[in-house]
Order: structure tokens, then sequence, then C-alpha cells
């Protein structure tokens, strides 16, 4: 088996590139799971996730997003267990990254804060390809991502110097 599909389906697959792209139809239920707590209800309420949709959760340092990433995957592993979740931790601490594997029924995929920046990068890399595959062989896939803040970092670093900087005046390297 292949990505959880049989050989003779897998060699027909249409590549991701040629899928069709469609605008999100179909909700996660994150409100109803008994582990939710009140965030995830409130932003199940007042941002409800698609299929196929992007969101950013924006907030303050120390604010509770990882905590609140962890209570939306704990809500899509409990109501959608069709769903196949990556939890993808950039530049984190080992510590975090422990507490997330611990904490979620998801594949947690990580590149610590000690490793350099290609490494975040090619991590990165190799986790939207394998959704990609997924997606291919008919799976529905959610990657949950912390930090974009540092993947963009990450990126810039690897880059090619061209005297850019990030939006709002911060060095890559900061």
């Amino acid at each position: 088996r292949i990505n959880g599909r049989d050989p003779d389906y897998v060699r027909d697959r249409v590549s991701f590139e040629h899928l069709t792209p469609l605008f999100p139809e179909e909700k996660f239920n994150i409100a109803p799971s008994r582990k939710a707590g009140m965030s995830a209800r409130i932003m199940d309420l007042f941002a409800p996730i698609g299929k196929g949709q992007r969101g950013l959760i924006v907030a303050q340092p120390k604010t509770g997003k990882t905590v609140l990433l962890k209570e939306v995957a704990n809500a899509i592993a409990e109501n959608h267990p069709e769903v196949y979740m990556i939890i993808l931790l950039i530049d984190e601490r080992p510590e975090e990254v422990t507490d997330m594997a611990r904490s979620v029924n998801a594949e947690v995929i990580s590149s610590t804060f000690d490793e350099p920046a290609d490494k975040h990068v090619k991590i990165a890399n190799i986790v939207l390809e394998k959704a990609k595959r997924l997606v291919e062989c008919g799976h529905d896939v959610v990657i949950l991502l912390d930090s974009i803040t540092r993947l963009a970092r990450a990126y810039n670093t690897v880059q090619p110097a061209s005297g850019k900087i990030l939006s709002g005046g911060v060095d890559a390297n900061a």
C-alpha cells in the first residue's frame, strides 16, 4: 500500500499541480468536541475553518496561540478522524515539541531552534510535498504550522543576499 491506497490507484492519480482548486464547501466542526476549550468554540463561531481554507492566528507573545493550536488539532482529530493531520513546528524549543507530540493525535514534525535555517526550510518543503502526495491519493490533509514568522525568517536567511528585509523593517537575522 502506498499512502493508504493500492498501487493501481496511486499509479493513475492526478498530480497536485493539475488538481482543480475549489472554495471551501465543508466546515471542520471544532465546537462539538468534548476536549475543545472555550477558545476553540469561540473561534468556531466567529472564524470557522473550512476544508481547503488557509487561516492565520495573529496574537501577542504569551497569549496562548500554541494552546489554541492544540485545541484545534484535538478537535479536528476527534470530529474528523478521516483527516490526515500534520503539525509542523519550526524553530521551537525541544520541550514545546515534546509537549505538542504528547498532547495531540497527529503527526508532529519539527525543526528545533538549535538547527540551522536551511534545515527549517528543508523540513517545511518535505512536509508540503508529503501533504501534496496525500492529497493526490484522495486524502484530506491539515497542516498546522507554528510559526510562519520563523519559517519566513528561515526562507529569507537561506536566500542569496539581495539587500531586502522582512516587512516591518525586521532583518532576517534579527
